[in-house]
């Protein structure tokens, strides 16, 4: 007999992080992604140095969790892996939203989307999906996942600052991997794309995120 894959609904509960306080000052929020093998709780430390009156950050938590370098003591976490994708995919946008609900964000706040690394499929693609705007998107040292379309972000606004950030010896990114990714960033948003390139590899740098806040 073959075996026969079964699915079950059930409430599950999901932490999340946010760093300083949502007031009348909050200018900018930012919801920030962070790549495989982090906490939402150290991604933070990056946004730390942000004006706090001006800037609220709220960091997801990926919902996959696993000892780092199989020594049991340090523990990451990934957002989605090529089992049950779409499934996976699905309930990660069922905790987003619940994220945003419960934060009740204000609209005249302007909303900054930040991935890193894989962080930015899970980015792009809930805002594909939840037709969410923002008045910046930040795409750190990552892919743009193949499945999205152009017709995905019809719903931005002209004036969406699309910023590409790249490091010059990122051990992931190849010359011809970094093409096809601008390539696909073309297709996606046009030619209005800010590419910023920094010295430096797989990692994220304090100073291009605080330039990038001005």
């Amino acid at each position: 007999m073959e075996n026969i894959i079964k699915n079950v609904t059930y409430k599950t509960t999901n932490t999340y992080e946010t760093l300083n306080e949502l007031t009348s000052q909050t200018k900018q929020v930012w919801i920030v992604f962070h790549g495989i093998g982090f906490l939402s709780r150290f991604f933070l430390k990056y946004f730390n140095e942000l004006p706090k009156n001006e800037n609220y950050i709220i960091a997801p938590q990926a919902p996959s969790k696993y000892y780092l370098k199989n020594e049991y003591k340090h523990v990451g976490a990934s957002w989605l892996t090529k089992e049950n994708t779409a499934l996976e995919t699905a309930n990660l946008y069922n905790y987003l939203d619940a994220v945003l609900e419960n934060e009740k964000l204000p609209s005249d706040c302007k909303i900054v989307f930040f991935g890193f690394s894989q962080g930015i499929s899970i980015a792009l693609r809930y805002l594909a999906y939840s037709k969410m705007t923002c008045s910046k998107l930040i795409l750190y040292a990552g892919g743009i996942p193949t499945e999205l379309k152009k017709s995905d972000f019809t719903h931005f606004k002209k004036d969406t600052e699309i910023v590409s950030v790249f490091g010059n010896n990122d051990q992931y990114i190849t010359p011809d991997k970094l093409i096809e990714e601008n390539n696909k960033l073309k297709v996606l948003f046009g030619d209005t794309i800010q590419h910023i390139t920094f010295d430096g590899g797989h990692e994220v740098k304090k100073e291009i995120i605080n330039q990038l806040a001005e």
